[in-house]
């Protein structure tokens, strides 16, 4: 994990922690002292924390979502689920790194599992393409998809990319296609598919994988067509608008549950998921043996039928 990221807003405690830090090089001296201090300086950092994190904005969540020790795909995995075997390629042009995907266990229920993956440091971030996945990224998620529904297994997807990546390359093999390809298909998908955003959720690139009978957010990610900054600066030639577009584009957990795009939000810690990944994976893995257990009721074309028509309601509305 990198060292200790301070945002922006983050600032005011950062302070207090560089105190903390000054009080303790002091134990020595005047013992008695420094342990007060430190103390009182510590119940100061919680009642901050409490308050700056019970009021984020739209563009603080973004900025939280980003957070270098957040955990990415590979780590819920790892603290949800045993067994799993990672599969390579899209049996078309190659593997991508970007987009992990293979097959795990969840306590009793063997699954497919598909997600998005960034890199912790600059090698695995260029390895993984930071987390923007090519047509081969989205062609294997597919594959595994198909293999699932052969084989009877759910599927779940972790959302967590900026957007596909919108290269050249990525252009010339179709990236539009597969993505396009990913959301026809997922529709008619025969078995239970759950789609858990726990991080970014930019645009078709987030979309590719997103289509599901129940969608879960964690409290700090976004999903929306476009980044904030990305708006602005295609509106407004630059960035500085991104807190007011944050709040226009409605991209965050609370905004989504109003408007009936997500389904769950899986509440975080105080400073955000990294801060306890342990009580994230906790409550999300509960939801999704809840939800696993009774979509596994429901026959394929009750699954399908449901699944067309929850997406077919989104964006209607009435005055």
């Amino acid at each position: 994990m990198p060292d200790r990221y301070v945002l922006d807003f983050e600032e005011p405690l950062n302070k207090i922690r560089q105190k903390i830090k000054e009080m303790e090089s002091w134990s020595e001296k005047k013992p008695d002292y420094a342990i007060a201090e430190i103390k009182r300086l510590e119940e100061q950092e919680k009642r901050l924390s409490r308050e700056i994190y019970s009021n984020l904005t739209n563009w603080q969540r973004v900025q939280v979502s980003r957070h270098p020790n957040r955990p990415y795909t590979l780590d819920y995995i790892d603290m949800m689920m045993t067994d799993f075997t990672e599969l390579h390629g899209d049996r078309y042009a190659g593997d991508d790194p970007a987009m992990v995907a293979g097959f795990a266990k969840l306590d009793e229920y063997p699954l497919a599992v598909i997600g998005q993956q960034k890199g912790r440091d600059s090698e695995s971030r260029v390895k993984r393409n930071f987390g923007m996945p090519n047509p081969e990224g989205y062609r294997k998620a597919l594959r595994i998809m198909k293999l699932a529904e052969k084989f009877s297994r759910p599927v779940v997807t972790f959302i967590d990319t900026p957007g596909a990546f919108p290269g050249i390359m990525a252009e010339e093999k179709g990236q539009g296609e597969a993505i396009a390809r990913n959301l026809m298909e997922m529709s008619h998908l025969g078995v239970p598919i759950i789609v858990i955003i726990i991080g970014e959720g930019g645009s078709g690139g987030a979309l590719g994988i997103g289509i599901g009978d129940r969608i879960i957010m964690l409290e700090n990610a976004w999903y929306s067509v476009i980044a904030p900054e990305s708006c602005s600066t295609i509106l407004m030639r630059n960035t500085e608008k991104k807190d007011m577009f944050a709040e226009s584009l409605k991209l965050s957990a609370p905004d989504l549950k109003k408007l009936g795009i997500i389904d769950i939000i899986i509440p975080e810690p105080v400073g955000g998921a990294h801060n306890n990944p342990k009580m994230v994976v906790k409550k999300l893995k509960s939801e999704i043996l809840s939800l696993l257990k009774s979509l596994k009721k429901l026959s394929p074309d009750e699954l399908v039928s449901s699944r067309i028509k929850k997406f077919k309601l989104l964006g209607r509305w009435s005055e």
